[in-house]
């Protein structure tokens, strides 16, 4: 009985919860994050040319969950970068594997079987960083549920929400690429993650902190690892929110197009099939009409 209660749940999760971050998940969260950066389109040849903007980047990617939570909650942005262990760690990892001869830094990290293990852990960074997030937010805001939710989400996902302002260091301004359009998995499951650490810290939710680390941990290292090693984009959410949101919010995915679909094929009439031709072949519809009513006249 007594190795049966210390096998437990509660005290696996306990001491799950108390495994210090830095270095090691630390390290791995920086190369995950800066490996996603060097697949952007023009990261190489920024790094080349402009190694300073490139290295702006890097940080954005691998501390923009911490300025943004910090400019949510009024204090000042610039602070975690008193942390200089952090810095130079990522700072490091910006460098090898941007500028390691043979990209060999780079060709190790990206080997699937190590960049799945890397993956997890950068999971386990996320998890622990939305419970820290909103048990800050819970410190100055009691009842302020929106203010800790918001606050949980971007320290999950403040480097997706800050892609535009990454994209303006890199010189490329893309908005229709904005995350809150278009939210991927990380940023969809940080937002719900945000929402049971919420309930959990009002004591909406009956189960420890430490559980609900564990517990959202194992889902969202299984989830990723599995998107990661099958490259897939979709999202788990995909198939229950296709339910939800016609009830909610009365439309599904790809309506307006089903509409517009809809009424072109619905129109009947001649003004509308003109309409969805091109201007020279209107032009050329038209001059024909033209000839054959000066044909009947004649």
């Amino acid at each position: 009985m007594d190795l049966l209660s210390a096998l437990s749940l509660g005290e696996l999760a306990l001491s799950f919860s108390r495994v210090p971050l830095f270095p090691v998940f630390d390290l791995s969260y920086f190369i995950v994050s800066i490996i996603y950066m060097k697949y952007e389109p023009g990261a190489v040849e920024l790094s080349r040319q402009h190694p300073v903007a490139s290295w702006l980047c890097a940080m954005l990617h691998c501390f923009g969950s911490y300025i943004l939570a910090d400019l949510l909650l009024g204090e000042p942005i610039i602070d975690y970068f008193s942390n200089s262990s952090g810095i130079l760690l990522a700072s490091a990892v910006w460098y090898l594997i941007f500028f390691c001869p043979l990209d060999l830094f780079y060709k190790c990290v990206c080997f699937l079987p190590v960049k799945l293990i890397f993956v997890a852990m950068k999971e386990v960074v996320r998890v622990r960083k939305i419970a820290v997030g909103i048990h800050h937010a819970h410190h100055h805001y009691h009842h302020g549920w929106f203010i800790m939710i918001a606050t949980g989400w971007v320290k999950g996902s403040g480097v997706a929400l800050l892609s535009n302002l990454e994209q303006l260091l890199r010189g490329v301004w893309k908005p229709e690429t904005n995350e809150i359009l278009h939210m991927s998995f990380p940023t969809k499951a940080s937002l719900y993650g945000a929402i049971l650490f919420t309930l959990q810290q009002t004591r909406w939710l009956p189960v420890s902190k430490a559980s609900l680390i564990f517990i959202f941990t194992m889902f969202m290292v299984s989830c990723k690892v599995f998107l990661t090693a099958t490259h897939s984009h979709s999202s788990p959410f995909d198939v229950l929110e296709g339910y939800i949101c016609p009830v909610l919010f009365g439309t599904a995915w790809g309506g307006d197009h089903h509409h517009d679909n809809h009424g072109a094929s619905h129109g009947g009439g001649l003004g509308t099939q003109h309409s969805s031709l091109p201007a020279k072949a209107r032009e050329e519809l038209s001059e024909g009409s033209r000839k054959k009513k000066t044909k009947k006249a004649e």
